[in-house]
């Protein structure tokens, strides 16, 4: 776990091994969200590089005999 410091500007750092880890590049959006007392930062994604992220999933839907 990395600790980081709040600015004066309250700005902070991401450290690099996150933003590897993460993918993270300048100019990229970030969705800030308040819970339970954290700030959690969300990168947004482009709908892009949304293709194919429920590859695989089960579509199949059961129903009840007398609900054809």
């Amino acid at each position: 776990m990395a600790t980081v410091t709040l600015s004066s500007k309250f700005q902070v750092v991401i450290p690099r091994a996150v933003r590897a880890r993460l993918g993270l590049r300048p100019g990229m959006k970030l969705q800030v969200i308040e819970y339970n007392g954290r700030v959690e930062f969300l990168p947004l994604r482009k709908p892009a590089e949304l293709r194919g992220f429920l590859k695989g999933l089960d579509t199949t839907i059961e129903r009840d005999s007398d609900r054809l």
